[in-house]
């Protein structure tokens, strides 16, 4: 039984220089300090020419990579339309053109209605009268597109403040420079949109 334990086992072999290792105190040289790692994005090194990369980095302003702000100005500005305006207070073209904002409209109104109404001043280009999905009835505004200032403003002017379909519509630009003028200027008490509670009981 002897035999056969000394068979299963295996002799080792141990390198006499690996054993000394531990016992010497042998002077290694000292590591070279590692490189400062460099930003691919913000540069980071001192020697060089500054590498980016990624977005907003490149030298082209035209490309769509550019920066906002470079591809704004300068020659690239000339690429966009530009919306004539003074800055000031009054109403502002939209894209397709000058759109009106027709509130208090009758939920029983038709498109067919307000088109009568508002074709007399000039070319209809687009007509939305917005429906509550859950009713089918209008919602109470429309927006009508025309297409120069004149005519939108002849139909502000014309049809604001008067009856379609037994109730009065408020008719004025849907978009414009500045504050939105208030129809009713009367001062109100600081408590007047709030609700009054009932007087509480006393025990």
């Amino acid at each position: 039984m002897a035999a056969a334990t000394n068979a299963d086992v295996e002799a080792v072999d141990f390198d006499p220089d690996d054993d000394d290792l531990m016992d010497e105190d042998a002077t290694e040289p000292t590591p070279a300090p590692a490189p400062r790692l460099r930003s691919t994005i913000a540069g980071g090194g001192d020697d060089g020419p500054r590498k980016t990369k990624g977005r907003g980095f490149r030298d082209d302003p035209n490309s769509s990579a550019a920066p906002r702000d470079s591809r704004l100005a300068g020659a690239g500005r000339a690429d966009f339309d530009s919306l004539a305006s003074d800055g000031g207070p009054g109403p502002v073209r939209s894209i397709e053109g000058w759109i009106v904002l027709v509130t208090g409209v009758h939920e029983e109104a038709q498109e067919d209605d307000l088109h009568n109404i508002f074709r007399e001043f000039g070319q209809v280009k687009n007509l939305h009268l917005n429906l509550d999905r859950r009713t089918g009835f209008v919602k109470g505004y429309a927006l009508i597109e025309y297409e120069t200032f004149e005519e939108a403003q002849a139909a502000i002017k014309a049809s604001d403040g008067t009856e379609l379909l037994t109730q009065i519509i408020n008719v004025d630009w849907a978009f414009s420079n500045g504050p939105a003028k208030r129809r009713n200027t009367r001062k109100r008490s600081p408590r007047a949109h709030r609700s009054r509670s009932p007087p509480r009981r006393r025990y």
